[in-house]
């Protein structure tokens, strides 16, 4: 059985860094450069998408380098805020899901795994118990460790699975472990690249 495995931010939504870090420094009473620095200058994000960090860990670490408490509920809604859900994209994978297997693999931690249903409802059900965040694995990508552990998990091939990013060195990861790979650059062409891979031999 042929199998599509999708990234989130760039693939299946549209992500704005910007509007998340906006969104957490009203609510925080912090500046924007502080919020960008804690979450992409800290080390703190990476650490979390990499599992090194559980949700409480995260917060916490977040909250010490901010000087102020980060909650989850605040967090939860600069996320969504920041995160648009491409509808295109998510109606492909429901097409897709009537002959094959679909599932997201995003480098993300714990907390988004905790609230996806709060943050993107319209993944699911499509994508229920196949959302799946790096964390989980204890790597991240472009690591091909957790491509092989991901396809492991859902009981896929990896010479059976399409991976698509936006990212081509992620893409380059997927190849390493044995996966298909896709670098998203539009619309059609995400399209006609699931269309070969289910049809090839």
């Amino acid at each position: 059985m042929k199998n599509v495995l999708f990234d989130m931010d760039g693939v299946l939504v549209d992500y704005e860094p910007a509007v998340r870090v906006a969104c957490l420094s009203s609510a925080l009473g912090r500046t924007t450069l502080d919020v960008h620095a804690a979450i992409y200058g800290s080390g703190i994000e990476a650490a979390a998408d990499a599992g090194r960090l559980d949700a409480r860990g995260y917060l916490d670490a977040l909250s010490a380098h901010l000087g102020a408490p980060v909650s989850a509920e605040a967090w939860v809604e600069a996320r969504k805020r920041a995160t648009t859900p491409r509808s295109w994209a998510i109606e492909l994978a429901l097409s897709v899901a009537e002959t094959a297997g679909v599932a997201i693999l995003t480098n993300n931690g714990r907390l988004l795994a905790d609230h996806w249903q709060a943050i993107v409802p319209e993944f699911f059900p499509v994508f229920t118990g196949r959302a799946l965040v790096a964390a989980d694995f204890g790597a991240a990508k472009p690591d091909p460790a957790v491509y092989r552990a991901a396809v492991a998990w859902l009981g896929w091939k990896a010479e059976e699975t399409l991976f698509i990013d936006d990212v081509a060195a992620n893409v380059d990861g997927a190849v390493q472990a044995g996966l298909v790979g896709h670098v998203y650059r539009d619309r059609e062409a995400m399209q006609e690249a699931i269309v070969a891979f289910l049809r090839s031999v």
